[in-house]
């Protein structure tokens, strides 16, 4: 489509001959003209860059921090690399691809696009039901999907295929976000949860790029993390269209980081509106009639490492009461698969693992989900549920799948990345909380001999999880609004981004 030129160019103040030829020292800010396409926004956005730039582009404190945060990212790229090295050593996905991280890959020619990005394998799994409600409402729309991890590009190729462009978001270096944003020219950013990255952010708002940060979260850790920092993040944030926080709790750390409290408002929790995969409780109960339907089986899911030899611990006590119980682990890395076999084995459990197939001996007593993306028909499996990453100070992982199956929660005492669900869960009695790996061999014996406490847990779980869910609806009601207004103050902006699925 032919766009209307339009003159853009860089702001600049007048030199001192010209301030001393008008009688006055103030500076006046003045706009060079030069003609050219829209390439990345609409009018409305570059004016909105402007403002931004106004705000805060010329405060010489805030350009002076930005310049500083830049240069130690470029100090810290060969570290950043090493490191990628070194865990493509133990998980060979991290090997590949590494052109993309620096913006360098062929331009798949797009034009408008919507694109969301989600870090790894829980916010792409957070993100889908957006993704495919975008991919509804605006079919002639192109979707891009970033991740950062491996396995998160993984699920995006495994749940999307070919009806995304895939590639790994660039690191927050000018120059590689750049080069992004001249190959995937998208009209709308959808940032998943807590990724800000002032590069990024700055570059979206000088080119009129909105930015939605979609289920949005903000722990107390992070915020007080951010701190040393906080006039950098909140330029940032300057640049975001909207915040879409999961619970009023992350609304107001948001705004305490710098946030225009306008443009916060509360969706809630994506990770509710994530469908049950078609088939997974059938498929639960095939593997549960294969190894002995009255046999007691619990799961450990997302794993860290100092918290394997805690849950093998309470396993240990488990199987002093009722030998032929059998613990599914599932460690939360690939890189540590084979790590936490050889600990199961070490302590003398008799062992299986996934990858070795899913029929076990009666004398099972450990199975190793050593796979990625089979967490549900597990869960599915399972008499219970331990949600690891909590025993840890690491701050839990999603406890919504297994309430989505009706399965009864464990958590330990760290659940700050999912405070409010979490609490949600423990007064509707869905989940129980326990302190410390012999609180956790008593919790979950407690529930594998009481079937009528489990069922009771179970329904409980899963009332929480039915009824909080319309975060999709409620987001895409704000997205909405920014696509609406942008393309009714742009008329020349392509209909990609404002087509309808009834047109």
């Amino acid at each position: 489509m032919i766009r209307e030129p339009i003159h853009r160019g860089p702001f600049h103040r007048d030199s001192r001959q010209e301030r001393s030829a008008r009688g006055s020292n103030a500076p006046v800010l003045t706009h060079r003209k030069r003609a050219g396409p829209i390439r990345h926004g609409p009018v409305r956005g570059l004016r909105r860059g402007a403002i931004v730039i106004l705000a805060h582009g010329f405060d010489p404190r805030l350009r002076m921090l930005r310049f500083l945060y830049t240069i130690a990212i470029y100090l810290a790229t060969p570290f950043i690399v090493w490191r990628l090295f070194a865990r493509g050593v133990r998980y060979h996905g991290y090997f590949s691809r590494w052109r993309e991280r620096f913006g360098h890959f062929h331009d798949p020619g797009l034009r408008d696009s919507i694109w969301v990005h989600a870090v790894s394998v829980g916010e792409v799994n957070a993100a889908l039901p957006l993704i495919q409600a975008l991919r509804r409402r605006y079919p002639r729309a192109p979707m891009v999907v970033t991740t950062v991890t491996p396995t998160g590009s993984e699920r995006v190729r495994a749940q999307l295929g070919e009806e995304v462009f895939h590639v790994y978001l660039p690191y927050d270096l000018p120059r590689a976000v750049r080069r992004f944003f001249d190959r995937i020219r998208p009209s709308l950013a959808v940032i998943m949860e807590t990724e800000i990255w002032p590069n990024l952010f700055h570059i979206c708002g000088e080119r009129g790029i909105p930015i939605v940060i979609a289920n949005a979260r903000l722990s107390e850790r992070s915020l007080r993390a951010y701190a040393p920092i906080r006039p950098l993040v909140a330029q940032a944030l300057g640049n975001v269209n909207q915040v879409a926080a999961q619970s009023h709790a992350d609304a107001r750390r948001y705004r305490a980081l710098g946030a225009d409290p306008a443009r916060v408002s509360v969706a809630g929790n994506l990770k509710f509106d994530m469908p049950i995969p078609q088939g997974v409780r059938e498929r639960g109960e095939a593997l549960r009639k294969s190894w002995g339907e009255q046999r007691p089986v619990w799961m450990a899911a997302s794993t860290h490492e100092g918290e394997e030899l805690a849950v093998f611990e309470a396993h240990l006590a488990v199987l002093a009461r009722l030998p032929d119980a059998l613990l599914l682990i599932a460690p939360r890395h690939p890189e540590r698969f084979r790590a936490v076999e050889h600990s199961a084995r070490n302590l003398g459990f008799s062992i299986a693992t996934h990858s070795g197939g899913e029929s076990l001996d009666h004398d099972c007593q450990c199975y190793v989900i050593d796979v990625m993306g089979a967490m549900m028909r597990h869960y599915a499996a399972s008499d219970l549920a331990f949600v690891a990453g909590s025993l840890a100070p690491i701050g839990g992982h999603n406890v919504l799948e297994p309430a989505s199956l009706a399965k009864p929660v464990v958590v330990g005492p760290y659940t700050f990345n999912f405070e409010e669900i979490t609490a949600s869960l423990i007064d509707a009695g869905g989940a129980r909380r326990v302190a410390s790996a012999r609180e956790l061999g008593a919790a979950v014996l407690e529930l594998l001999r009481d079937a009528p406490l489990r069922q009771r847990m179970g329904t409980a779980a899963r009332v929480v999880f039915a009824r909080e869910r319309g975060a999709v609806r409620r987001t895409m009601v704000l997205i909405e609004r920014i696509l609406a207004r942008r393309r009714s103050r742009n008329p020349f902006t392509s209909d990609a981004a404002g087509d309808t699925a009834g047109r």
